[in-house]
């Protein structure tokens, strides 16, 4: 672990708690800093409250009072989710006080080298198959993010010679000034999360921060296809290592005759992937190029895409329920991500989707909507998906009140061999607190279901 030195006797305020505020408070008093939680739920009578406190931290629940920053604070580490606007980070920054998320600290402390993966959509699955094609490759890697442990509570533990591959989110990437990963992955740019943001330049300039601290040693891999990353890219110092399905180049990795390659070197047949879709093509492109500049074997790379299934809620394979493949895409969040999973397969499609009213229309889901076969719509956006699929020319689709109302009347209209798919193209959080939980709730009701009459 690095640079612990410069925490100890600092006064450090922690806004936000769930895992990541946990794990920074954690850190940071073992480091030695005099630590202050502050969370605005009441946290009294807590386990994490208490835990907090026997360890000597103070905590501060209810609500986020604005004296906490003048109390001498002299760093500030912020919940991602929480915005810049709120009162209490408006004082931090007036003040000049640093104000940054969890992941700057996990690039100070981490002792190893770090492979960062961002984008709109693909992620986790990209950094998950990172992390396997170098632990098949024998290098020591750790995960981190939504995987499971958060990246400040893996770094201390990352030793020289060893890689943490992480995914960082735009609201993380926004709280950053110095980190450095040495592998820096741009997957896709889509407008999402304007609702944080508040424009499109500020979204696209915090994803872009990926890049912003790599030099000629480092490596920046990057969608040559998505034009908006590309330019991003072309702006970085290090060197840039592209990825396209449809492109040849010798410098990253490509598909060429039905083959991945990576540089001059083949992979694995494109029939023999195992995961669906195009956009699991960019994914699985992005891992290959960054796992092997990682020191990952071609074996090892090649055995992982045969056999690498996916990652949960996110196009899952969920099984086959009276001849019909069922998938659970409940991490589609947004529209792009829906048009992936929709692009990925061949067979007739029954389509859930909806969720999260968060203003948007849907047009850019009507060719989507217009190669399915029918579709359910459930949730605060239902009418607008509805609106779309008038426009799609869809004749067969259907309102439902709620997610298991909609796995009950869309499982009676396929048919054998079709493809019944959970893609909301929208967030969660109308019905449930995570899209875990909504993936849950899917795959829970599918157990359920009648043969259709």
């Amino acid at each position: 672990m690095r640079n612990t030195q410069w925490f100890k006797g600092k006064k450090i305020l922690v806004i936000g708690l769930a895992k990541s505020g946990i794990a920074a408070a954690r850190l940071l008093n073992d480091m030695g800093a005099v630590v202050t939680v502050n969370e605005a739920k009441d946290m009294t009578g807590t386990k994490e409250k208490s835990e907090l406190e026997d360890m000597g931290i103070r905590v501060i629940s209810g609500s986020h009072p604005l004296h906490i920053v003048d109390e001498g604070i002299e760093y500030v580490v912020k919940n991602p989710g929480i915005r810049y606007d709120t009162p209490i980070i408006r004082r931090a920054v007036d003040k000049g006080l640093p104000v940054v998320t969890e992941i700057e600290l996990a690039g100070m402390v981490c002792g190893g080298s770090i492979a960062a993966v961002t984008g709109s959509n693909g992620k986790t699955t990209t950094t998950t198959l990172i992390h396997e094609m170098l632990l098949e490759s024998s290098v020591p890697s750790y995960a981190a993010g939504n995987i499971g442990r958060v990246a400040c509570e893996t770094a201390p533990a990352v030793q020289p010679g060893e890689v943490m591959v992480t995914e960082v989110s735009s609201f993380q990437l926004k709280g950053t000034e110095e980190f450095h990963p040495r592998t820096a992955v741009l997957l896709n740019i889509v407008d999402a999360h304007l609702d944080y943001h508040g424009t499109r330049d500020d979204y696209q300039q915090s994803k872009a921060k990926i890049f912003v601290n790599l030099t000629s040693s480092d490596a920046a891999v990057y969608n040559a296809e998505d034009p908006v990353v590309a330019a991003i890219a072309e702006q970085s110092d290090a060197d840039k290592v592209p990825f396209s399905v449809n492109a040849w180049s010798t410098e990253g990795a490509f598909i060429q005759h039905g083959w991945y390659w990576f540089r001059d070197t083949p992979i694995l047949s494109a029939d023999e992937a195992a995961l669906p879709g195009r956009h699991n093509q960019e994914n699985m492109l992005a891992a290959i190029a960054c796992a092997m500049l990682n020191g990952a074997e071609p074996d090892a790379v090649r055995t992982i895409l045969r056999h690498f299934q996916g990652v949960e809620h996110r196009l899952q394979f969920v099984g086959r329920v009276h001849n019909r493949d069922i998938y659970n895409d409940s991490k589609s969040t947004n529209i792009l991500s829906a048009q992936k999973a929709v692009a990925a397969f061949e067979a007739p499609i029954v389509l859930l989707a909806g969720g999260l009213d968060r203003g948007n229309s849907f047009d850019e889901l009507i060719p989507s909507l217009q190669k399915t076969k029918a579709a359910v719509f459930y949730g605060e956006s239902r009418e607008k998906l509805a609106e779309a699929a008038r426009k799609a020319g869809l004749i067969s689709w259907q309102f439902a009140d709620t997610l298991e109302e909609a796995v009950e009347k869309g499982f009676q209209l396929t048919d054998e061999k079709d493809v019944f798919l959970l893609s909301p193209a929208c967030a969660s959080w109308d019905q449930f607190q995570t899209f875990e939980e909504r993936g849950d709730t899917f795959i829970k009701a599918i157990k359920s279901v009648k043969v259709p009459r």
